[in-house]
């Protein structure tokens, strides 16, 4: 094949397959050796390559061949020796050398046995490249061509000629696609099948409104404006809680759009899903209040009891309906949207249960005087609504006014409640050893009936049962098989039983580093002196050296340790020395001269406070001191 005509095929073959070159190359590579292998029958064992090059389309064959002197017996496994110096002059008789060996005509043989191999490598490569790239399209928006429909799924033409499957569950309920219908819909997953990639799509999922958001809105995703939250009927209804992370930036407006254009190019998309966008708040009764959008909400309150979150919603008599929503989706999609559990009531609901808690708990009644003094005016509006007559602006303000001071108050003495109830059980942890919560119930010596129905009941440690029998014991009372003997035989194990004190933990004090501390030190805390063998053995059989040591003990006895002396600042050790001192120190520091090491004694505070090193007949200096 002419030199153009190969390129443009090769050229062609790599535009049509979206292959990268070195991949089309390494794979006709390694069909020729294999069609080489067939060709000449040559052994598995030898090693062949081949090269091929892109601009003529001529292949190149080698093979590894033992070198011989004159006689070739094999042409496939042997090559003389004058040919094998053509290509490395140093090789030896029965080395081993890769030499070209392309058969005559090899391109027409080759390109017959090798099709079929070149055609399988292409295609693994092709399945290959397409798995890589949409492993890093999971989550993300792709566009492609309704191929095929049925009532499972629908079969979706994408890039690179990969497939994907949108299963019937993905789809938007409604939403009939035609063939030859171009869509949109986000990679949910994909996954290495024996055909190929397979790619599963949808486009109910909230992370496809998710991206077509950030399509649709270049300040989220230039992210100034930040999605909080989606929840998502898909077909029917979503709400979208979005947030600005920079000031003066208005997130709903901005997700909104001019005349509602971005957001009217999303509804579209999902088949005239209806979207409502509330602004994010830190706060959850004004998030919640929100979420409840298009309704108009009197009041929220919330009660957070062990993790269950409720949310009580009161709204007027002609919003109900709106915060309900159609079989409860709007309720429904804000639940999802806060994760609070939400409670919505008319007006005069909630007016009616406030009443009710009112009249049947005083301690309520006698902390808000306020709301019992209204309670007639209140009965007689809902006596009116109960009879249907008409009721005035003022008395459904009243009767909010009345509801919001019951609500607050009711929550308020329920967290006061569980501050104590918490108060409780933590001083009855307290009172309890710390080692009976790792020691094992069955070292508490009850009976053995008694703690098969304990072990039963989750009961495992000692301190887990001392806690339940002090903060509720009816609960163990109430276990099937516990009675009063039972539980005094349990009572009369648990208070025989002792526990380990704990170790103190060491108290670390910091003291300043003065001449006072060193002795408040030397005072209260006595430490125990380390040996110091290097300058024993120094001082050993001198009689001056011999004193100092002793001396040094006799200190290290009343409290004053060298190592926290040797940390302390120099300038608190400033002393006066008087000749007589200094010659003493003169004549202890020649006896010293051994090693070059010298020992400053202190007799003011009875201790080695230094060392001096110098060279060998030197004068002792103070300055030297280390």
């Amino acid at each position: 094949m002419p030199k153009n005509e190969f390129a443009l095929a090769f050229n062609e073959v790599l535009e049509e397959k979206q292959l990268a070159k070195d991949i089309v190359v390494s794979a006709i590579e390694s069909a020729m050796v294999s069609a080489y292998r067939r060709a000449v029958s040559a052994s598995t064992a030898q090693h062949v390559e081949a090269k091929l090059d892109p601009d003529t389309g001529l292949v190149t064959v080698y093979a590894e061949k033992e070198v011989v002197e004159d006689n070739v017996v094999d042409d496939r496994t042997e090559v003389l020796l004058e040919v094998a110096r053509k290509v490395n002059p140093e090789v030896q008789l029965g080395d081993m050398i890769v030499v070209e060996t392309t058969p005559a005509d090899f391109g027409r043989v080759a390109a017959q046995t090798a099709r079929q191999v070149i055609q399988q490598r292409i295609r693994e490569a092709e399945r290959s490249n397409q798995m890589q790239y949409f492993e890093r399209q999971v989550g993300e928006i792709v566009s492609g061509l309704v191929q095929a429909s049925n009532a499972q799924s629908a079969t979706i033409g994408l890039d690179m000629k990969a497939e994907g499957v949108m299963p019937n569950n993905q789809k938007i309920p409604g939403e009939r696609l035609k063939l030859h219908d171009r869509i949109r819909a986000v990679v949910m997953e994909v996954k290495d099948g024996t055909r190929g990639p397979q790619i599963v799509l949808s486009r109910a999922h909230r992370n496809f409104l998710r991206r077509l958001l950030e399509n649709e809105v270049p300040e989220i995703y230039h992210g100034i404006v930040e999605i909080r939250a989606i929840a998502r009927e898909p077909g029917a209804r979503a709400k979208v809680a979005v947030s600005a992370t920079q000031a003066g930036i208005d997130p709903v407006g901005a997700c909104v759009g001019i005349k509602g254009v971005r957001i009217q190019a999303i509804v579209k998309e999902l088949h005239d899903e209806k979207i409502d966008i509330i602004q994010w708040d830190q706060d959850p009764i004004i998030y919640i209040s929100k979420a409840i959008s298009p309704a108009r909400v009197n009041g929220v309150y919330l009660v957070d009891n062990e993790g269950a979150r409720t949310a009580t919603v009161v709204v007027g008599e002609d919003q109900l309906s709106l915060a309900i929503g159609r079989d409860g989706q709007n309720a429904r999609l804000a639940a999802k949207l806060t994760g609070w559990r939400i409670d919505i009531k008319s007006l005069t609901e909630a007016s009616s249960d406030s009443l009710k808690k009112l009249q049947s708990n005083a301690e309520l009644a006698a902390l808000i005087p306020a709301a019992v003094e209204v309670i007639p005016q209140v009965q007689e509006i809902l006596a009116k609504k109960a009879e249907n007559r008409p009721i005035m602006p003022e008395e459904y303000t009243l009767l909010g006014q009345f509801v919001d001071r019951v609500e607050r108050r009711t929550i308020q003495i329920k967290e006061e409640a569980a501050r104590v109830e918490e108060a409780r059980t933590t001083a009855a942890r307290a009172d309890i050893p710390t080692a009976a919560f790792t020691m094992p119930l069955d070292q508490a010596g009850i009976k053995e009936h008694i703690f098969n129905i304990l072990t039963e009941a989750g009961f495992e440690t000692v301190g887990g049962l001392m806690f339940t029998l002090k903060t509720d014991p009816n609960k163990v009372l109430g276990l099937a098989g516990v009675g009063s003997k039972a539980l005094q035989n349990i009572e009369e194990s648990l208070a025989a039983l002792t526990f380990p004190e704990p170790e103190p933990e060491p108290v670390k004090v910091e003291v300043p580093v003065t001449a006072e501390a060193v002795a408040v030190v030397a005072a209260t805390e006595p430490v125990v002196v380390e040996e110091i063998p290097l300058e024993k053995k120094q001082l050993e059989g001198k009689k001056d050296a011999k004193k100092v040591v002793e001396e040094e003990e006799e200190n290290a006895k009343d409290g004053v340790s060298l190592d926290e002396l040797f940390k302390m600042k120099p300038e608190i050790f400033q002393t006066t020395t008087t000749d007589d001192d200094a010659d003493k120190k003169k004549a202890a520091g020649k006896k010293g001269k051994k090693k070059g090491v010298e020992l400053e004694f202190d007799e003011g505070l009875g201790a080695v406070v230094g060392r001096k090193k110098h060279k060998r007949g030197d004068d002792v200096v103070g300055e030297d001191w280390e």
